[in-house]
């Protein structure tokens, strides 16, 4: 006796769900601002995705509907949540002084950092791979919670995702009208921050490389007047979850060599978050038996020198980026 047709259906769909994890990942990202909560989100997706793989009909892709349900446990996800935020949001630039360190605001307040591996399908053709990681640049994402849950939808879908309007309505039970209307006041809002929406990659270059290198170097070596002269003059630290934040160089160096200098010590480690470069930072713990992992920093490179060091000190992030969770001391280091 053979299978009942709804049996075969299921068989045949359902290895067919992990293969859109990635993208789903990264989707869920741009929308919520939270790496963890975007892992929540794709979880909770593909659940409800398999219990209700027998009432699939097939008059869209599976893709799409993946992407309906998705769509439906991000704004769930959403409704009645404040955005995620950087320090930026809650003024302006701090003094490079102690006093200023005040009581971390909670993790739920933040935007997080996404590791480019947890969002980037086996196999994706380059070109897609470059534009996929350009569309979570820290900049990009955090302009993105400043959008309503459904103008998000629209944006990510229309620009980054390139679907086409049509879909998007469908996908929304809306019209093709209110989808443009609703890209349109995206848009501007998105030009009001300053923020592109036409997502051009830009890989990294050679000069990029050696600036990387030269960072690290100048860091592990604590030399902070070599690092500072990387730096734009103008170039700006954040560090979640403190509220405060610097601008200027200067700033900057006044930090590192005043409440930053238990930094001096430190063992980076590189990785790639938000299409960025990345580095993981390890302090030296007090007895100098060992490095413990302290805050990843996403580095923020334009003509030829750093211009943003967004370091979230969050040491769950090292698990979820598949760090180690301790760096023994080398032999002479």
């Amino acid at each position: 006796m053979s299978a009942p047709a709804t049996e075969v259906r299921r068989d045949e769909l359902e290895p067919q769900l992990e293969q859109y994890r990635a993208e789903l990942t990264g989707y869920s990202y741009r929308m919520l601002g939270s790496s963890f909560e975007a892992e929540d989100a794709v979880q909770e997706t593909m659940i409800r995705a398999w219990r209700a793989l027998d009432k699939f009909d097939g008059r869209s892709s599976l893709r799409s509907w993946l992407y309906r349900i998705a769509t439906n446990v991000c704004i769930d996800a959403l409704n009645g949540r404040k955005r995620r935020a950087v320090p930026m949001d809650f003024g302006g630039p701090s003094e490079p002084v102690a006093s200023n360190l005040r009581e971390p605001l909670p993790d739920d307040t933040w935007l997080e950092p996404m590791p480019d591996a947890r969002i980037t399908p086996s196999g994706t053709d380059p070109a897609e791979t470059a534009v996929a990681r350009e569309s979570v640049r820290l900049a990009f994402v955090a302009a993105l919670q400043h959008l309503p849950a459904r103008q998000r939808v629209v944006l990510i879908l229309r620009e980054v995702l390139c679907w086409k309007a049509a879909e998007v309505a469908e996908l929304l039970d809306s019209t093709v009208a209110s989808v443009n209307s609703a890209l349109q006041r995206a848009r501007a809002t998105l030009e009001e921050r300053g923020i592109a929406t036409d997502l051009e990659p830009s890989p990294p270059s050679e000069a990029d490389v050696e600036l990387l290198g030269k960072y690290v170097a100048a860091f592990e070596s604590y030399d902070m007047e070599a690092l500072v002269a990387l730096l734009h003059e103008d170039a700006e630290q954040n560090m979640p979850p403190l509220e405060l934040w610097l601008r200027g160089s200067k700033n900057i160096l006044a930090w590192m060599l005043g409440p930053g200098a238990e930094c001096r010590g430190s063992r980076m480690i590189a990785t790639s978050a938000n299409g960025s470069p990345a580095f993981a930072q390890y302090r030296l713990a007090p007895d100098g038996s060992h490095h413990f992992p302290w805050g990843i920093q996403v580095l923020r490179i334009s003509e030829g020198r750093i211009t943003g060091i967004s370091q979230f000190l969050d040491t769950k992030l090292f698990a979820y980026f598949g760090l180690p969770d301790r760096l023994e001391v080398e032999p002479g280091g």
